[in-house]
């Protein structure tokens, strides 16, 4: 195979994963600090003419991993490699893609400026929260989705069919959460829900049937679990059985774990996009390695990856 993968810091546990499922190694580089704070990143093989996979989320914390991110890909790039593919499992700042208010940023676009003028020429991300980031670059972006990870997972733990409801915490996740309910077989439900102000919000009531149901709470991300918990517990109040999450993004800030904990969720599934060390009994983390190193393959042999999100919005 005549390409690399190298990794920044952000997520070492997923990229060593994903060079396991293409049964190679990680790059070698050397990417760390001086003792001022600024990072420091040495190739320490050739790359010339070669094709070139960089992993890095830019989760928490964002700005560092970023730098950080834009700092190998100038090495690379330097260093004459051919093309830089950045794989983002998670692609932060997505929440401010637009003007919400006055005089604020869209930062998302200016992320997006950032990672082409630092040389990357192709894009593979997941679950963006918003689709239409994709605009935002002027180079390819793939947004991959999750939903095989998770289909598997719920169809091996019996989760689906007309015991189940799929529901949305919220009305803009309804086309991800309708997109769920057609692939397991279940309705469809939403919260209404009122926001105050930005990680702060208060669900109101449930539209749909839930009553004796089980409930999957479909998101692309989980930050404080705000919105989460409440949902959860609108839904056991409109007489819900059980209640289930799910989330590509395990943001998981603040006090995301012990709203968790203290909430009606039975279980919130989330994947590595970022990483999760901790052990929470009520959560579980599957990988998306395999999802990640086939998108690899197909790209390094210049095959159509869009099978790996013909589903949309899930």
């Amino acid at each position: 195979m005549d390409y690399l993968v190298f990794a920044g810091n952000s997520n070492k546990k997923l990229a060593q994963s994903i060079v396991s499922k293409l049964g190679m190694r990680l790059g070698d580089a050397d990417v760390r600090k001086f003792s001022d704070g600024e990072i420091f990143v040495r190739i320490n093989e050739s790359v010339r003419g070669r094709d070139v996979f960089l992993i890095q989320s830019t989760c928490a914390p964002a700005e560092e991993h970023l730098i950080e991110m834009m700092i190998m890909v100038d090495a690379l790039k330097r260093a004459s490699a051919n093309t830089v593919t950045a794989i983002m499992p998670y692609f932060g700042y997505a929440r401010q893609d637009r003007t919400s208010e006055p005089r604020v940023p869209i930062t998302a676009k200016l992320v997006a400026n950032l990672l082409t003028k630092s040389g990357i020429d192709r894009v593979v991300t997941m679950n963006l929260h918003a689709g239409q980031i994709q605009g935002f670059f002027d180079i390819p972006v793939d947004n991959l989705y999750s939903s095989p990870v998770f289909d598997v997972y719920f169809r091996e733990n019996g989760m689906h069919g007309e015991d189940y409801v799929v529901v949305s915490p919220d009305a803009g996740g309804v086309a991800r959460a309708r997109a769920y309910s057609k692939l397991l077989g279940t309705t469809l439900a939403i919260v209404d829900k009122r926001r105050e102000r930005a990680n702060v919000a208060e669900a109101m009531h449930v539209i749909g049937d839930v009553n004796n149901k089980k409930v999957i709470l479909i998101d692309d991300m989980i930050d404080t679990a705000g919105t989460l918990t409440q949902a959860a517990k609108a839904c056991i109040e409109h007489g819900a059985t059980e209640v289930y999450a799910s989330a590509a993004h395990g943001v998981l800030s603040g006090p995301a774990i012990e709203r968790i904990l203290d909430s009606p969720l039975k279980k919130v599934i989330i994947t590595d996009s970022i990483p999760f060390d901790k052990a929470v009994s009520k959560i579980e983390v599957l990988s998306v390695a395999s999802l990640l190193a086939e998108a690899i393959t197909r790209i390094y042999q210049k095959e159509s990856i869009s099978s790996l999100f013909a589903t949309g919005q899930v």
